[in-house]
């Protein structure tokens, strides 16, 4: 059996669930979502913990016990705590400020790069080095997360550029001959 899949989940007080027909809801004090399931699998509400049940032991059922199990803990942990991921710049001169609600980074291109958060993403700039990105929906705030990465990605020499926080950058050592001497003689 699966030891992710046969977990409970842990439901915190002020949350409310419904699941029925493949669709499971959740709503509690941070927001509502709404999480799509195998119908074939069953989740059941007792007391303060979710289980998620599969029908038999085959293959394809075993690889969906854990993935909705996951994905139900996910939603009920984000409309009750909320998801936040973390982000640092390196570089000289690079920056990050909100400009309303979008985030506009000064990070070594001729101009300001802006970006939007979508709906349920919000952006918040502790630092002027430091971002953190929040929502409820794990799923898209790791994306938006990512896309804010994108833009400029640690350069592999220097490491300047847009990292997570703790995120840890192998350094390639650049050229040998650069140390300044004149070669043998």
């Amino acid at each position: 059996m699966s030891r992710i899949g046969r977990q409970p989940i842990a439901v915190p007080s002020g949350v409310t669930l419904s699941a029925s027909a493949g669709v499971f809801k959740v709503k509690g004090p941070k927001g509502e979502l709404t999480v799509p399931y195998n119908p074939e699998l069953t989740i059941k509400h007792d007391g303060d913990q979710l289980l998620v049940e599969r029908p038999s032991d085959q293959q394809r059922h075993r690889a969906l016990h854990g993935l909705t199990r996951t994905l139900v803990s996910n939603a009920v942990k984000g409309v009750s705590d909320g998801f936040t991921i973390n982000l640092e710049l390196r570089g000289v001169g690079y920056r990050a400020k909100l400009n309303g609600k979008a985030l506009e980074l000064t990070i070594g291109y001729s101009h300001p790069v802006v970006i939007d958060p979508p709906a349920g993403v919000s952006f918040a700039v502790p630092e002027p080095t430091k971002i953190d990105v929040s929502g409820i929906d794990k799923q898209l705030v790791g994306q938006v997360a990512a896309n804010v990465r994108k833009v400029r990605k640690p350069d592999a020499y220097h490491g300047k550029g847009v990292r997570f926080a703790g995120e840890k950058i192998a350094l390639k050592a650049g050229k040998a001959g650069a140390t300044g001497g004149k070669g043998k003689k």
